[in-house]
């Protein structure tokens, strides 16, 4: 009987371990992930972006387009490249990389890295989900891509495009990056047209999943924020499943996984047409 009692143990220790790597942000270090803590990331983003300004986007009409992606879980890279080619082709201004890029190991984003396009041709913006996080990935991040929260916009000849990038790849935004947003927010978001938030995890939960959400106190923090400070889009991945939801003047967006293998796969575009939006999701 001690036999298989020590058995049912570990394979609880192990799912146990499985299933805090998708819902908490903790300092859990074990043989399979360990997570830094979100204020801890916080700070070490604003370290990062204090030496290395805002990038400003600069397009020749008031008509651009942003490509935006999700959860490629890197490793295979099929449907990677092929969103990166069709950004070339479709002339996006930028792309913007939502989370779960890899899977949290080291060789997984040297991978990614090598397939990602030069700066100098296509402008990429990645930010960190919770699996990127797993097998201390923070540290891979950070020492190839840098801060996770963070700002650019997109300069048209008539107006400006206020995007912000989030980590709350633990489902929690933190009270340092949540204070960081606010009074972006409150002394920024009225020099810009249009205001788009990105972030991994989702906001909104449209259907079951054992999937995390954010913290109920939070959710309703951000979508006060998100109302007074008319952000426009809020644009996720993490569910692997798209929908989408218009709630007070904002628009909730969720958007299919980008891994290969998913009879889903694809990705979200976004066209802003004399300051009007429209957006679609789209498939290989």
């Amino acid at each position: 009987m001690e036999y298989p009692m020590r058995k049912r143990l570990i394979i609880l220790f192990v799912v146990s371990a499985s299933i805090a790597s998708c819902f908490k942000d903790s300092a859990l270090i074990g043989i399979f992930i360990s997570y830094k803590s979100v204020n801890l990331r916080f700070d070490q983003s604003m370290i990062w972006n204090s030496t290395h300004p805002f990038k400003v986007i600069e397009v020749p009409n008031d008509d651009y387009t942003l490509l935006t992606m999700g959860d490629s879980h890197v490793g295979g890279t099929t449907n990677l490249d092929r969103f990166f080619s069709i950004s070339k082709t479709a002339y996006a201004s930028a792309v913007i990389m939502v989370g779960d890029l890899t899977n949290g190991r080291a060789g997984d984003y040297a991978l990614f890295e090598q397939h990602l396009p030069d700066q100098d041709s296509l402008a990429s913006f990645p930010i960190v989900g919770n699996h990127d996080l797993n097998y201390e990935g923070w540290n891979e991040f950070y020492s190839r891509f840098g801060s996770s929260t963070y700002i650019f916009t997109v300069k048209t000849p008539v107006a400006k495009d206020l995007c912000i990038c989030l980590d709350n790849a633990g489902a929690t935004l933190g009270d340092k990056q949540l204070a960081w947003l606010t009074n972006l927010l409150e002394t920024m978001r009225s020099n810009y047209r249009n205001c788009f938030v990105f972030a991994h995890v989702n906001l909104f939960r449209f259907r079951h999943t054992e999937s995390t959400n954010p913290p109920v106190e939070e959710l309703q923090v951000l979508m006060d924020l998100f109302t007074r400070y008319h952000v426009d889009l809020v644009i996720n991945g993490h569910d692997h499943r798209h929908n989408s939801a218009f709630f007070g003047i904002t628009w909730y967006i969720i958007m299919d996984a980008l891994e290969d293998g998913l009879s889903n796969a694809g990705y979200l575009k976004l066209n802003v047409n004399n300051g009007k939006l429209l957006f679609t999701f789209e498939y290989f």
